[in-house]
């Protein structure tokens, strides 16, 4: 199978959503099958570079949150391109520029096109223009009309197929497929980071992994950690990303004169991921605006447990507290953390953190996805009256400029 993935976030940015994709082409591609990958511009990957089976577009850092990027222009080329490779269907995981291109080229080819609705618009929209451009109340309108014509939408939890339901997508399908995990590329240490950090061997770490953005709630991990001192006195956390909301965690935690129990890391190459698991005792999250349990299933296929607060989607893997604990609030989330720093590893609690990440490794994650590919495939039905040109109108190429210039913008 040819499969086109649509993106306006991959490798060399940092996000679970270029991991995800990531994951699903290496698996993909193990199975024989050819994937291409249409993506940005970065600034850090030099154009005249050549990477085999991935084509970039001109794009632009999005305003409001720039280590995002857009695309302007490209959309005649992804059509000649993509018609070039014969895809057989498209997979976006936009709803914005590369989304909007991969539904187009889907149009042109006549092919189908399926989607990853990866994240909860609600908590995102305060770094678009600050909330006056697009408010929570308009995502649902927003969501509907980027799937309109759409052949499938792959939900990567039971929150998100709840919410693609409740803002009135019914009428295609929406299969739950987990991401996976590249559990094997988590295996092998590749750094020493208790000499980096000067960190004795034995002692209890707590680390807070991902984006720092406001919703993901970390002033609540440091408060916690912060009384967890008081008993745990040589006690570390690791913070390890970056994002707008690190100025103000680095002043709370200058505020509450934990720079030496307290670090940030930055940001941080996939390929050193697994050797900040395996430097923690736990993985600990405070957010609440997860859609999908990606960093969870790195921290248990690294071998260590995670505290998180109650999803639809964790609810289901937590079946034992040798793989985590979930809680409602803060209290809870501080008592877990320090349970988990204090917890002793066993054998035991090894055997069933792997069986646990074995029904959502790389695999299986590829399987479940190809399995929707097919289904979608066989059931794909041309329109009989669609119109045959690979002309555009001009009234398609304004709407489409207008779209890619400010995604938000309404008719």
């Amino acid at each position: 199978m040819k499969i086109g993935l649509f993106t306006d976030t991959y490798f060399p940015q940092v996000s679970g959503v270029a991991t995800s994709i990531q994951t699903l082409k290496d698996a993909l591609e193990e199975q024989g099958h050819d994937v291409y990958i249409f993506t940005t511009t970065d600034p850090k990957v030099d154009k005249h570079t050549p990477e085999e089976g991935i084509y970039r577009f001109s794009s632009l850092p999005y305003f409001g949150f720039k280590d995002r990027r857009l695309t302007f222009r490209g959309l005649i080329q992804a059509v000649e391109i993509a018609r070039e490779l014969d895809l057989d269907i498209v997979h976006t995981q936009t709803e914005f520029s590369l989304g909007l291109i991969g539904k187009y080229v889907a149009r042109r080819l006549k092919i189908p096109a399926v989607h990853t609705y990866h994240t909860m618009y609600e908590d995102y929209t305060h770094y678009v223009a600050r909330g006056m451009l697009l408010k929570p109340s308009a995502v649902s309108h927003l969501v509907k009309a980027y799937l309109k014509s759409m052949d499938g939408c792959i939900a990567p939890s039971e929150r998100v197929k709840e919410s693609l339901l409740s803002y009135g997508v019914d009428d295609i399908p929406i299969p739950v497929i987990p991401t996976g995990v590249a559990v094997k590329e988590l295996g092998a240490g590749k750094e020493d980071l208790h000499a980096k950090y000067g960190i004795k061997p034995g002692t209890p770490v707590a680390l807070s992994l991902g984006r720092l953005a406001f919703e993901k709630n970390i002033a609540m991990t440091i408060s916690a950690f912060s009384e967890i001192l008081e008993q745990l006195p040589d006690a570390r956390l690791i913070i390890a990303g970056d994002g707008p909301a690190k100025k103000s965690l680095q002043e709370q935690v200058e505020d509450l004169g934990l720079q030496d129990s307290i670090t940030f890391v930055g940001m941080i190459d996939h390929d050193q991921v697994a050797d900040y698991y395996r430097l923690a005792t736990v993985f600990v999250s405070s957010s609440d605006s997860e859609t999908q349990g990606l960093t969870f299933i790195e921290a248990l296929a690294s071998d260590r447990p995670f505290v998180a607060i109650h999803s639809p989607y964790l609810d289901q893997l937590v079946t034992d507290p040798a793989i985590g604990q979930l809680v409602d609030d803060y209290d809870a989330f501080r008592d877990a953390m320090q349970a988990y720093l204090q917890r002793p590893a066993t054998e035991a609690d090894r055997q069933i953190r792997q069986a646990a990440v074995k029904n959502v490794d790389a695999t299986t994650f590829a399987n479940r996805v190809l399995a929707f590919y097919r289904e979608v495939i066989d059931n794909y039905q041309q329109d009989e009256n669609s119109d045959d040109s690979d002309q555009l109108n001009d009234d398609e190429i304004g709407y489409i400029k207008r779209l890619l210039r400010n995604p938000f913008r309404r008719n």
